[in-house]
């Protein structure tokens, strides 16, 4: 008995202790979740590196797309200054557009040379401008050549120009031709000698290679000079400077009466051999586009700045005085030929610029003459404003 209790005894207390032991240690969550899939370890092991690997590869490179962007708005913004000065390729990565477009312009403005010869003299006031050849001239034809020939003229006269002969399929003719321009030394400094280079065509407009400028008062005329201009773009067409007029006018409505004087006139263009003119000057009132009454002043000799200070007086309405257009004209006197027209300009409700104001001020300010100075206009210019329709007297009373 004493043998079965002990026996009893020692067994009842190993059986608890075992059964603890397995309620204790109870599986973790991750180990739950791994024995719930249907997978053998090794399986899932591999999986989870290989994930580790792919996402490890992402971070690299979208590490190394940041670092190079980076790099490239560093280059593109840092312009280092000692680069400039080095090898040709480093400029390029710089600044490649702005070197090409350079290197283009410079291309395009060699348009040849030219040279020329200077001689004035001071007892008979001219001067002698000799063409003597051109060198290196663009090419202006498909065959690539020209036909050049050039024209000379000074600024104060643009429509008295010379031409040199035409020298056919050549980029370097030689001229040898000189012109005589009569300049009274006073007038030298104000002047600019122009030549223009053109290439001839016989079934089209002549295009032009380029021009050299050259201003008078920078050149030492006590000496014969001959040298060597480089050819430029061809400048905007310059409009002749005919000269300037001073006139006066006065309106009183009460009698109808319109006074124009005409004062004095400057700097008027040379018409006559020895570079002065025989200028007067023609009043003349336009009513609806038509002509209507013209004075003239006389003539003053051999001269270049007239003083008149002579005043005509109109009859005008009031009811007309919106439709007149009073032209101003000076003329160059000449006994022999045909006179000529030294330049033009008309006042009136129809008229721009100086000459509406003009006539604005004289209508505001009734019974007070206004007086004012105006630059001359090409006649062509004025003709075709005013539009003027055939000729005919309108019977008004008093005029």
């Amino acid at each position: 008995m004493a043998n079965g209790t002990t026996s009893g005894t020692t067994d009842a207390p190993s059986s608890p202790s075992n059964s603890t032991v397995t309620s204790t240690t109870q599986p973790s969550f991750i180990e739950s979740l791994i024995d719930k899939i249907p997978l053998p370890r090794w399986a899932l092991i591999a999986i989870v590196i290989a994930v580790g690997l792919v996402l490890l590869l992402l971070l690299i490179c979208i590490i190394k797309c940041c670092c190079c962007r980076k790099k490239r708005k560093k280059k593109e913004k840092a312009v280092d200054m000692t680069s400039i000065n080095g090898p040709s390729t480093t400029k390029r990565l710089v600044q490649p557009d702005l070197e090409d477009i350079e290197c283009g312009n410079e291309e395009e403005e060699k348009r040849g040379r030219l040279q020329y010869s200077l001689e004035y003299d001071f007892r008979s006031q001219e001067m002698k401008v000799g063409v003597k050849q051109a060198a290196d001239l663009k090419a202006m034809d498909s065959g690539g050549t020209s036909d050049p020939y050039v024209i000379v003229y000074l600024t104060s006269d643009i429509r008295k120009k010379y031409e040199t002969k035409v020298y056919r399929k050549t980029l370097n003719p030689v001229f040898n031709e000189s012109f005589i321009f009569h300049i009274p030394q006073g007038d030298v400094a104000e002047n600019t000698l122009v030549m223009q280079v053109y290439d001839f065509n016989r079934f089209s407009k002549h295009d032009i290679i380029g021009e050299m400028r050259l201003p008078l008062g920078d050149v030492d005329l006590q000496h014969v000079m001959e040298q060597w201009h480089e050819l430029t773009a061809a400048s905007k067409i310059e409009q002749e400077h005919l000269g300037e007029i001073c006139i006066s006018l006065r309106y009183v409505p009460s009698t109808s009466k319109l006074t124009v004087v005409i004062l004095e006139a400057k700097k008027l263009k040379r018409m006559d051999p020895n570079g002065l003119s025989d200028p007067y000057v023609k009043v003349q009132l336009i009513l609806n586009k038509k002509k209507w009454k013209k004075k003239k002043t006389s003539v003053k000799k051999n001269t270049l700045s007239p003083y008149f200070n002579e005043a005509f007086i109109f009859d005008v309405p009031f009811h007309l005085i919106q439709n007149i257009d009073l032209v101003i004209s000076v003329w160059d006197s000449d006994k022999v030929t045909k006179d000529d027209q030294i330049g033009k300009l008309f006042l009136g409700c129809r008229a721009t610029g100086n000459q509406l104001r003009h006539w604005s001020d004289m209508l505001a300010n009734a019974r007070r003459p206004v007086a004012q100075w105006h630059n001359l206009q090409p006649v062509e210019d004025i003709d075709k404003t005013l539009g003027l329709k055939t000729r005919f007297k309108l019977p008004l009373p008093g005029s």
